[in-house]
Formats: structure tokens, sequence, C-alpha cells
């Protein structure tokens, strides 16, 4: 039996009470900062409370962004950035769903040869590879496209491995179950596999998008059109200039942030599940 012990349950909360703040606080000052007059920041102290410059700062860079990089709109990175996104996620996750199927359902030679292969890809990131990968994509004309932005990043050997973990556990009896009413391999993985994995999905889709939300270094190599800057080069753009507009920089800061935010909230039951359920 468990004791009840107040000390411990209030030591508890103080703790967790502490962590929120330390983790909040930080978000907290970049809003009040995208909310003051462009003088405010250079005073060399910083309001606590809100300013009343919000809408302002947020209308200009949502528009236009900061004139003096010569930098896009919010708006036109923030797409960027989410087509990326959401095209490294689905792709990611669609091969290797397909990858997983194959290996652990189809009987053909070598196959655990070629799972181990693309599992040793783990120990080859984008950084390792990136030259060879930059000479085919631009052998490939696909510089300044989303193409070129997405299709490097989409193979996972990550996703591959939980997938063909997952697949393992389903009972044999399913398999034999389809097969009996005709089924073929693709409508048991459409009609069977597919649905047992939705709360896995979940998971790695929203590991993936923060993934691909995230990039800087790729994007930052193959694209020079700024069409296709996406929000994580903006703001480090911005950054870097001499004289930075910080309450446009914070602004754009907490609109980057939002979107990897509202898909964490949105699939939140579903994330948590497929990180720790263990039977379907």
């Amino acid at each position: 039996m468990v004791e009840n012990r107040p000390w411990a349950n209030g030591f508890a909360h103080t703790v967790l009470i502490i962590g929120v703040a330390l983790v909040v606080f930080p978000v907290y000052i970049a809003i009040v900062a995208s909310t003051q007059a462009p003088d405010e920041l250079l005073r060399g102290t910083l309001p606590l409370l809100p300013g009343s410059h919000g809408i302002e700062n947020y209308t200009q860079m949502w528009l236009s962004g900061v004139s003096s990089t010569n930098s896009p709109s919010a708006a036109l990175m923030l797409w960027n950035s989410f087509v990326m996104a959401m095209a490294i996620t689905v792709g990611k996750l669609f091969i290797s769903l397909l990858s997983a199927f194959a290996i652990v359902y189809f009987r053909f030679r070598f196959r655990m040869f070629f799972f181990w292969l693309i599992f040793v890809t783990l120990m080859l990131p984008v950084e390792v590879r990136i030259i060879p990968t930059y000479q085919v994509v631009a052998d490939l004309s696909m510089l300044n496209s989303f193409a070129g932005l997405s299709i490097p990043l989409i193979a996972s050997a990550t996703a591959t491995f939980l997938f063909r973990q997952f697949f393992m556990t389903v009972p044999e009896e399913m398999l034999e179950a389809a097969r009996v009413d005709g089924a073929g391999p693709m409508t048991f993985f459409k009609d069977i596999l597919l649905p047992l994995s939705v709360t896995n999905i979940a998971a790695l889709f929203v590991i993936m998008f923060i993934y691909g939300w995230n990039q800087y270094l790729w994007p930052l190599l193959i694209t020079t059109d700024p069409d296709y800057t996406t929000i994580v080069m903006g703001i480090q753009r911005m950054t870097s200039e001499e004289n930075p507009q910080w309450h446009l920089i914070m602004a754009a800061v907490v609109m980057a942030a939002l979107p990897p935010v509202l898909v964490i909230l949105f699939m939140q039951r579903l994330f948590v599940k497929g990180l720790t359920e263990t039977e379907k």
C-alpha cells in the first residue's frame, strides 16, 4: 500500500511548478519583447509586462518582414517551413511503413541484410553525407525547390525499425485470417496493419514534423532564392545583421513556435499513447 504523505506531495508539486516556471518564463519574455516599441529593447532593460505595439509588430512581420535584411515575410517563411516539414513527415512515414511491411511479411533473399543496411544509416546523418547529397541534388536540378528541401531527408531508419518491431508483435493469426478471407498483401496492410498502427504513426508524426520544422543547415545550403527561405533561416539572418530589430525578431520567434506547439496539442493523446502503449 502506498502511504499518503502530504509533505511529499507538496514537495513534488513545488518541484513541478518551479520546472514549469523555468520552461515558460523564456517563452513569456519572448512574447513580451515582441510587443515592445523598436527602441524599448535598446535601453538595456526589458519590461515584464506586454507593450502596446504587439499588433503593429506582428502585422509588419507577417506581411513584409524586416526590410533592412531583405528577408521575406513571415507568412512566406512559415509556409515554406510547413511544406518542407509536412513533405518530410509524410514521406518518412510512407517509406518506413512500406519498408517495415516488406521486411516483416515478405520472404526474399537478403531481407535481413537490407534491413541492417537501412539501420546502419543511423550512423550517417545528413551532416556526414552532406557534400555527396548536395552534389546529387544539384545534378538533378533540385536546388531552390521544395523537392530539394525535402526528398534528401525523407528516408528514416528509426521509423523503419520502430514499425518493424511493432509489426512483429501483430499475431500471426491475423495474417492467416486475412488469407482465408482472400485478402491480398496490400489489403492486409491497408485494412489491418494501418489501423493498428495509428498511435505509432501519430507519435512519429509529431517527432518527424518537429525534426523537419527545425531544419537549418540543409535549407541554408541548397537555397539561394529568398522565396524558399524557411522560418529558421530567416530568424538566423535577422539576428546576424548589424542592428537587429529585436521586437520583430521576437515576433517571428513566437510565430515560428506556434505550428509545432499546435501539432503537439492536437495529437497529444495519440502521441503519449503511441509512446507508452505496449499492447494493441
